[in-house]
């Protein structure tokens, strides 16, 4: 499976942005993850082939998960953001869902990054 995100860009805080994945298969299970400076990827949000959305708690209420089937495309709309959301941001597959908020280790198919900057 091969992933590749766009939609990222910089915005000032409050702003909203909405990512994009596109799979060149069908992946069963799709996250999205992030990574800022210094820190390690964390996962963000993550969609079941049942159509089940789960959300790390920074970004429960302001980001929300959606899929088109037929596109094989996973979208991020993030909205509200924060300073602190400034990161890239990466769109990860799997052939199943391991737990409700994803480890990286958890997926072996990797996009390469979407850069999300938010100003204050």
């Amino acid at each position: 499976v091969q992933l590749v995100e766009s939609g990222g860009g910089s915005v000032q805080a409050g702003g909203s942005l909405k990512l994009s994945c596109v799979a060149s298969g069908y992946a069963f299970c799709m996250s999205w993850f992030r990574q800022g400076p210094g820190t390690e990827r964390e996962g963000v949000a993550q969609f079941s082939a049942a159509g089940t959305a789960t959300y790390a708690d920074s970004v429960k209420g302001r980001f929300t998960l959606s899929k088109d089937g037929p596109k094989n495309t996973l979208y991020l709309q993030m909205d509200s953001l924060k300073p602190e959301d400034t990161a890239m941001y990466y769109c990860a597959a799997a052939s199943s869902c391991v737990r409700a908020i994803p480890r990286p280790s958890d997926f072996p198919y990797w996009g390469q990054g979407t850069q999300v900057s938010v100003s204050s």
